[in-house]
């Protein structure tokens, strides 16, 4: 999602439209934890104080608003776990914004109260922006010196493998889901579970950080150039890349859904269970708000895949 929307349309250079910065937090009952001892590798500098936005009635999705964090230098993941049925499945969630911000209700917490109520751990991953994915807008890259968004993927699949006792949940049944640059972040850690990205730390990063399986919902950055059908070779797909499902309008003016046809196609060629979901209408930035259009029902769709997959049982 490009700056989720422009920065959910609420900071413009007109002055027309303002808001109160606050400091976000998750629901009560959740607990952000670091996922790095001390500070984060490869911090970038000059970034100001995090904070978070609401886009009020600016930006609505559903009849409802949004809420952005920007400037995340201290990722944190908050774990959500169920409270009825346990599958023992889990999945870390990556919110989209473009690398800019993250959509953390929209595109985050939302996620995670659905995830839970089918039984599922969900991890919410709140990762460094700005500047920490492939590219900006006009195709430049942004890995500075180090992919911080894939070191801060890489860091919490491990954290929740290591401890997955005691959060009461299957080692071998760990999935990632994003929208968006969450879903490009999916792709990364799929494709490049087997490349460390930063340092080992402790005991934690002697484990795996391969998802299990792998859900992009609209997924950005993920073709190698805006014409053509090749993937981003920053995606090198094999046959060890997880199962993977992939869902995208065909009218989605932010990430062209060719973004999802070439990951397809180069999931289809590895010989990678792949399942993919295309639909006429829907746009961009929908996360799990239901609407009148078919797409919204995704979610239901996810939940028979990961049936098919045998990654949780009825």
């Amino acid at each position: 999602m490009k700056r989720l929307i422009v920065s959910l349309c609420l900071v413009c250079t007109s002055g027309i439209l303002s808001a109160q910065k606050f400091d976000w937090q998750p629901s009560p009952g959740h607990t952000q934890v670091p996922i790095w001892p001390g500070k984060a590798p490869d911090p970038q500098p000059g970034k100001e104080r995090e904070f978070a936005l609401s886009s009020g009635t600016s930006f609505l999705v559903a009849g409802k608003s949004a809420t952005e964090v920007d400037n995340v230098t201290q990722p944190t993941m908050t774990v959500y776990s169920p409270q009825g049925k346990n599958t023992g499945a889990a999945v870390i969630v990556f919110p989209g914004g473009g690398y800019y911000v993250l959509a953390i209700d929209l595109e985050g917490t939302e996620a995670c109260d659905w995830l839970t109520s089918k039984g599922i751990t969900c991890v919410l991953l709140k990762y460094r922006v700005p500047g920490s994915g492939p590219h900006d807008d006009a195709g430049h890259q942004r890995y500075p010196k180090a992919p911080t968004a894939l070191e801060d993927a890489q860091r919490t699949m491990r954290l929740i493998r290591f401890h997955a006792a005691e959060y009461h949940i299957d080692p071998h049944k760990i999935g990632v889901l994003g929208f968006s640059a969450g879903g490009y972040m999916v792709a990364d850690i799929s494709a490049n579970f087997d490349k460390p990205v930063y340092p080992f730390v402790d005991e934690a990063d002697k484990v795996s950080c391969r998802p299990d399986f792998a859900v992009a919902i609209y997924p950005g950055h993920l073709q190698a150039s805006s014409s053509g059908l090749a993937l981003n070779p920053k995606i090198p797909v094999t046959r060890e890349t997880p199962p993977t499902f992939l869902l995208q309008a065909e009218d989605d003016h932010v990430d062209n859904v060719n973004d999802s046809l070439v990951y397809y196609i180069a999931l289809k060629n590895a010989g990678v269970p792949v399942e993919m979901h295309l639909y006429a209408q829907g746009g961009h930035a929908f996360g799990l708000r239901q609407t009148n259009l078919p797409i919204t029902d995704w979610p239901q769709l996810v939940e028979r895949w990961l049936l098919t997959i045998g990654m949780i049982s009825q």
